[in-house]
């Protein structure tokens, strides 16, 4: 795992020749993936730093996205603007990512985790497209600082009853009157980043202001960071948590089943997926506060599928957008007469985006069904409006972009490159062929 990290640092030296970045982050790729295997058990990195398997999923998670968004923002390098920069701040934001996942002291991974908010707010303010990123940076700043506070406090205070932040000694803690409150902190953070329903309002401004690697990078590992957080967290807090899975399964099921819902009525692409993001996470939430093995394993198999999905439909929104100038559906109809090449990357990657075999999604959403299921028979009311909505949704995207009459204002258009070609492969190939081992994502949690 040091290793990885002393490779990112030595890419941070060579930020101003684009090629040789984009070539380390492929080789860096390889090398992280010739250790996914069930061998890993647990690797000691240093001070207050280690690695187990699931940390080391979601960091071969960042390494891969990492290098699809270099790739993707080749238009950075084309108009020459800021590259050297561009590509300084996204190495930066790795390497926060690679840190705050492999931290198992709870300060240090409170610092990493507050850590990844400044690269990705550099991005969207120095390389997104409108005036109104100011306003979404805003909004994003300070919905995750609100949330971040209470945290720390609950963080420091356990501190000073416990004697200790290690996550290996904090497996139990005791019981006192405060500790209620503790639990509503510390989750309340990781709410936000996740996000749950009522508090995502921030996701939607920052993806459609975002660039594409910004959207990328928001979309296929820092909405996995409430998660993975949740996981580190609640073993703290498990007769606390176990009062009130109640509340946390219905705000994220229903939520989810609302925002599906309004999902059909978005007319901007980047929007439509963002909202979608929301209701993939609300199962998530069901899963992970259910804490059975089912739910545990799913929820991390739907990170992994949905970071991989959700940046594919950025990307080809993306695509869309650097030819028609416009990310309306209303605008861009009949793709299909058009790009007839990128028909194939939307149809693929809007069939794993509604969890239909043999994606990655379909292992996990079968996994948190039946664990919020099994929780409460109640719940497959709302699961299956959330489950039809969602297929509902995706469908509307996919039919209003690819068929109906093109505008009449566009005469030529291109039918994609090879480096765009080569993005959309490297997410839809392992989100549909990973499911043949599908032990690689499954670990023992």
């Amino acid at each position: 795992m040091l290793k990885f990290l002393l490779f990112n640092l030595f890419m941070v030296i060579f930020v101003g020749s684009w090629e040789l970045v984009s070539i380390s982050m492929l080789v860096l790729c390889f090398l992280v993936l010739l250790n996914l295997n069930h061998d890993f058990n647990f690797f000691c990195l240093g001070y207050m730093m280690a690695a187990d398997y699931l940390s080391y999923i979601l960091v071969s998670l960042s390494v891969w996205v990492v290098m699809l968004m270099i790739f993707a923002s080749q238009s950075v390098k084309k108009f020459s603007n800021y590259y050297s920069g561009f590509l300084f701040v996204n190495l930066v934001l790795l390497m926060v990512l690679m840190i705050t996942f492999c931290s198992v002291n709870y300060l240090m991974f409170y610092i990493s985790f507050e850590s990844s908010l400044i690269p990705m707010i550099i991005l969207i303010l120095g390389w997104g497209y409108q005036p109104e990123r100011i306003q979404a940076g805003v909004y994003m700043l300070f919905y995750t600082l609100f949330a971040s506070l209470p945290l720390l406090v609950s963080l420091l205070s356990l501190f000073s009853s416990e004697g200790s932040l290690n996550m290996s000694l904090m497996l139990s803690t005791s019981d006192y009157p405060v500790k209620i409150l503790w639990y509503f902190c510390t989750v309340f953070a990781f709410m936000v980043k996740l996000p749950l329903y009522m508090f995502h309002l921030w996701l939607p401004k920052a993806h459609v202001e975002a660039p594409i690697a910004g959207s990328m990078i928001l979309a296929g590992v820092l909405l996995k960071l409430g998660g993975y957080g949740l996981i580190r967290t609640l073993v703290m807090f498990l007769s606390e948590n176990k009062m009130f899975i109640w509340l946390w399964v219905s705000v994220g099921v229903l939520g989810g089943l609302m925002v599906s819902l309004m999902c059909l009525r978005q007319v901007d692409m980047k929007s439509l997926i963002a909202y979608s993001s929301v209701a993939h996470m609300g199962l998530v939430l069901g899963g992970l506060m259910v804490g059975s093995c089912w739910g545990l394993s799913g929820a991390l198999v739907v990170m992994v599928g949905h970071g991989l999905c959700s940046s594919g439909l950025f990307c080809l929104a993306n695509m869309v957008y650097e030819r028609l100038g416009s990310r309306s559906l209303m605008i861009s109809k009949g793709l299909l007469n058009f790009m007839p090449n990128l028909g194939m990357w939307w149809f693929l990657l809007s069939v794993s985006n509604m969890a239909a075999p043999p994606s990655l999604n379909l292992l996990g959403e079968i996994s948190l069904i039946i664990s919020v299921v099994s929780w409460s028979k109640v719940g497959m009311i709302s699961i299956a409006g959330l489950s039809f909505f969602s297929a509902a949704y995706t469908l509307y995207m996919y039919s209003l972009s690819q068929h109906g009459v093109f505008l009449n204002s566009l005469y030529s258009c291109c039918s994609g490159k090879m480096g765009e070609y080569f993005v959309l492969m490297m997410h839809s190939v392992p989100l549909n062929v990973v499911i043949l081992k599908g032990s690689l994502v499954l670990s023992n949690l």
